[in-house]
């Protein structure tokens, strides 16, 4: 694998200092498709997140090999690894039940980066661990508990719901405004510190965006 440095490694990695000074630290623009098989079982999520303009401009400083001013899916595809790598840790802030049931990810697939409008756009697709059939719901939940990462999802089309079964539908909830001193106080935690302090992390683990699948009637 290719290795990188500096500030690219950081950031890729979503888990080192950004150029913000308050948290979150770095806003992704989201958006979801739930991909199900010709038996009408769900297989996989699949994400699509774009990066805010100043994550993406730090995370890849020095990526342009050829110095053409125009950065590849090749020369991003270490990157794309170091984010997939990273992300496992964090479970792809992503939690899926069904039926009451937590479903189980296997490791990411498809995964790629491409710049879009001078923001980098990360893809990748995380199949269940084995194709899960929705009785009754499924929940989706996307987000960052330590607020590090501040997701939202797009207002147009937030899920889509691939090759469903008859008679399955999803809503898209956001999650709540932060009241004003709740996001002062996050604001005041600096870069280097991760991990909420127990007072604010009630908080942020209520700003899920939630996408519930019924099925079945």
């Amino acid at each position: 694998m290719t290795r990188l440095s500096g500030p690219a490694l950081a950031l890729a990695a979503l888990l080192a200092a950004s150029p913000a000074l308050a948290h979150p630290h770095v806003f992704v623009t989201a958006k979801a498709e739930m991909v199900f098989d010709a038996g009408g079982a769900l297989t996989a999520v699949r994400h699509i997140w774009q990066f805010d303009e100043a994550f993406s401009a730090y995370a890849v400083q020095g990526l342009d090999a050829n110095n053409h001013g125009v950065l590849t899916r090749a020369e991003l595809a270490p990157l794309a690894q170091i984010n997939v790598d990273s992300l496992a840790e964090y479970g792809f802030f992503t939690w899926l039940t069904v039926d009451g049931a937590s479903v189980d990810f296997a490791a990411p697939s498809d995964y790629f980066l491409d710049m879009y409008g001078g923001r980098l756009t990360l893809f990748f697709t995380l199949p269940a661990a084995s194709p899960v059939t929705i009785a009754r719901e499924a929940v989706l939940d996307v987000f960052d508990p330590e607020y590090f990462v501040a997701y939202e999802f797009v207002t147009d089309a937030p899920i889509t719901l691939v090759d469903p079964p008859r008679g399955c539908g999803a809503l898209f909830y956001p999650p709540p405004f932060l009241d004003q001193a709740t996001a002062a106080a996050l604001a005041a935690i600096p870069a280097d510190e991760r991990i909420l302090p127990a007072t604010l992390a009630g908080a942020a683990a209520d700003l899920a965006n939630t996408i519930v699948v019924t099925c079945g009637g």
